[in-house]
């Protein structure tokens, strides 16, 4: 075999279809933000972000950065290797406390990230319940997906957020047979967000575990941060949480929270978290300090929604194809992945707007589109620029707008 040429040969079809990925090299400006500057062999260009999970900006948090240095200054820079080894110090067990604490639960396991989170999780909750049927939401994150095909149980895939075709494949089942229902509570592409309650219904009725995704609503919604369950007033109904620190909180890692035997288990037997480096102590430190700030501040929170209903009401007003949602997630549809490359092209060429186009494998094919995150410091002057280089474009173009 001519390895190089099966390589190229790859990347050609990917291009070929429009669904290659090309990272933008960016700079954020501390203290600046959505400012940023956009490396090139041209230099630096000054741009706007628009497409940032840092959902709130707490990256850019006094309080999170005072956090971190005061880690470094205090214990240096790596971890020192697994949890089982060295890896554990008191930031780790703080920010486990800190996170029990949110959710309401015995205890919380933390992970390198979301997505090792869920793939350990699901994959070790599996093997440890001989037997386990895992239900999943059709629209379930990759991660998630991985994690029940590793496990190698049996699995059904209901239809998104369709409680009626779940409650059918749960009822196939005797009441003794060990059943997990998995679901995600914002789902981060459309922005919908599922029943949380009626799901825990069924789950009551057929003798089934809830797992729970809500790495896009941790931080973002409820009293204190803790996700749509907590919004809900569902929160304890829920027997595994899965969040992240990377979005709401604007740092990185994973983690779940359960009771206490529940992230126990994990913690003995799932690979993905016995044999992986833990997290930095500074990001440890640094994720402590923006999930304590937001137990207590509602401002960002109020400041999101705000800023994101908002720019869904300016951007249909224009007539621009929005997707209709709940949430704080602004999808705008384009339909084609060439089309879509080359529109984040031109609002970053063109206007310093930086968007990443989303394409398949992260949506279907022919839907294809643009996903906008508004955030506290997008000011309606930038919103209105942004409205105004989407509407030339879609001219220009001669994109589909909203029926």
């Amino acid at each position: 075999m001519e390895y190089e040429k099966q390589f190229r040969g790859a990347l050609e079809a990917l291009k070929k279809e429009g669904n290659y990925r090309v990272f933008a090299d960016i700079k954020r400006e501390r203290g600046n933000f959505p400012n940023a500057k956009r490396i090139s062999e041209d230099g630096a260009k000054d741009i706007k972000v628009w497409c940032s999970n840092d959902y709130l900006g707490m990256g850019q948090n006094p309080a999170v950065i005072k956090a971190m240095h005061d880690a470094i200054d205090a214990v240096g820079a790596g971890s020192g290797g697994t949890r089982n080894i060295a890896g554990t110090t008191h930031y780790h067990v703080e920010l486990e406390a800190e996170l029990a604490d949110l959710h309401n639960k015995g205890a919380a396991l933390l992970f390198t990230s979301g997505y090792v989170a869920n793939e350990a999780a699901l994959s070790t909750l599996v093997q440890l319940l001989p037997g386990c049927v895992i239900f999943s939401d059709e629209k379930n994150h990759a991660s998630m997906i991985q994690g029940i095909r590793q496990g190698g149980g049996p699995k059904r895939i209901w239809r998104h957020n369709d409680l009626g075709h779940l409650e059918e494949l749960l009822s196939e089942y005797p009441e003794d047979t060990p059943k997990i229902i998995a679901f995600e509570s914002v789902y981060s592409m459309d922005g919908d967000i599922a029943p949380i309650g009626a799901i825990c219904d069924l789950a009551e009725k057929y003798n089934a575990l809830t797992y729970l995704d809500e790495v896009h609503a941790v931080g973002l919604y409820g009293a204190r941060g803790g996700g749509v369950a907590e919004r809900d007033g569902v929160m304890d109904r829920v027997d595994i949480i899965e969040g992240t620190l990377a979005k709401g909180y604007g740092l990185m890692g994973g983690y779940i929270a359960a009771t206490a035997d529940i992230c126990d288990s994990v913690r003995s037997y799932a690979s993905g978290f016995i044999f992986t480096t833990s997290i930095a102590p500074a990001i440890a430190a640094g994720a402590l300090a923006s999930v304590r700030y937001l137990k207590e501040s509602n401002t960002e929170r109020q400041q999101h929604q705000e800023r994101a209903r908002t720019l869904k009401k300016r951007l249909t007003s224009s007539g621009l194809p929005v997707l209709e949602n709940p949430s704080h997630i602004v999808p705008v549809m384009v339909g084609d992945p060439v089309r879509c490359k080359g529109l984040t092209d031109a609002l970053m060429d063109r206007f310093g707007i930086y968007v990443q186009p989303i394409n398949y494998p992260t949506v279907p094919r022919g839907e294809e589109r643009i996903r906008l995150t508004p955030g506290p410091t997008h000011n309606d002057e930038e919103m209105d620029y942004l409205v105004e280089a989407l509407n030339t474009l879609w001219a220009d173009m001669a994109l589909e707008r909203a029926a």
